[in-house]
């Protein structure tokens, strides 16, 4: 009998379309992998409500992800493809599973700070600040200005994304670890707590060789949606020639073999990304002897970059113009994740003693 495959499993909220980053940093990878493990992607649309979007957006933004997962090559055959929302049961498993959440670790964790520091206008603390004391300046803060429950909770949700599959392996950035470890501490609490092993402990998934991070077209980090320095999958190619030309850059070198500048460095990740090995070298050896043309450099990037993304953005197109198979891939998707889902619940119910007489 055939090994059974390791489970899976990323989301991506529903916040806007697909960037370079996503492509090269996941989609890409998934795409390879379809083979190998047994994939679950899906489109988290209950997280994208911690924000309170405009219906109609949130609803164009589904659309739009799920177009942009199958024109990125993930084949619903061969991976399960499915939105947060069209699987009840993970609704009532983030009840369940908050009876063993505490809000301390909750209200400690990065993400929560950050993101409620910037909904109330909080500045972040100096170093060496009491952090016990500014958790209380948040709250303070938070009874008068709206930081709803669910920014809160968010790590709970997404461990029951993940629990409730059974995945054992859960692709995240660096931003999201503290959140997979929460997820492994949850899992451990309940397995303890009712002496049953209910969930595995999930980990970050190594894809093997270097991490690859795609940097942003303002000169640092890296590429995000809230940065506002992405390269989508779906720009058309004036507007991605556009914010390529437009992309931070610095004097040019004066001396041979200069040390590069962060945002000239990042041009030339984004070229070693997308270009062949032959340019890539024209222009390292041209910034060497201080020839180089920074407008040379960026329209020749911005073309081999529309050599990637411009069958993806075509596909898209034919993709979100067809409801009908649209339709097909996310009810497909249900079924087969509320399998697995519903079995997990029914465990989940039966050990805490919530049971049909």
């Amino acid at each position: 009998m055939a090994d059974k495959k390791e489970i899976v499993l990323s989301g991506i909220r529903s916040t806007g379309n697909l960037h370079l980053g996503n492509y090269y940093g996941a989609l890409g990878k998934f795409v390879r992998m379809q083979d190998d493990y047994d994939c679950n992607f899906f489109i988290a649309d209950l997280h994208a409500l911690t924000t309170n979007p405009d219906p109609r957006e949130l609803h164009a933004n589904v659309k739009n992800i799920l177009a942009e997962y199958l024109a990125a090559g993930i084949d619903p055959e061969k991976s399960t493809i499915f939105i947060q929302s069209d699987v009840p049961e993970v609704a009532e498993m983030y009840l369940l599973l908050n009876m063993h959440v505490g809000i301390g670790e909750l209200m400690r964790t990065a993400s929560f700070k950050d993101k409620a520091r910037k909904a109330l206008g909080i500045g972040v603390p100096a170093q060496g600040d009491d952090d016990e004391a500014f958790e209380k300046e948040i709250i303070g803060a938070a009874t008068n200005k709206r930081v709803n429950a669910g920014l809160l909770t968010y790590p709970t949700l997404m461990a029951v994304d993940i629990l409730i599959q059974k995945a054992t392996k859960v692709p995240v950035g660096k931003d999201q670890e503290q959140h997979l470890e929460l997820t492994r501490r949850f899992a451990r609490r309940f397995n303890s707590f009712y002496g049953v092993e209910v969930f595995p402990e999930p980990y970050n998934f190594d894809f093997g060789g270097k991490p690859v991070k795609v940097p942003g077209l303002d000169g640092s980090g890296k590429m995000g949606k809230s940065e506002g320095n992405c390269i989508y999958l779906v720009d058309d190619p004036k507007v991605l020639r556009k914010k390529v030309m437009r992309a931070t850059t610095d004097e040019g070198p004066k001396e041979p073999n200069s040390p590069m500048s962060e945002p000239v460095a990042n041009l030339f990740t984004l070229l070693e990304l997308t270009s062949t090995p032959d340019v890539v070298s024209h222009f390292r050896e041209a910034y060497a002897d201080c020839s180089i043309r920074y407008g040379d450099l960026k329209k020749q990037l911005a073309e081999d970059i529309l050599a990637v993304t411009t069958p993806i953005r075509e596909r898209v197109n034919d993709i979100l113009a067809d409801d009908a198979y649209l339709r097909r891939v996310v009810a497909q998707g249900a079924e087969r994740a509320r399998e697995r889902a519903a079995a997990t619940l029914a465990e989940v119910r039966s050990v805490m003693g919530i049971r049909k007489f």
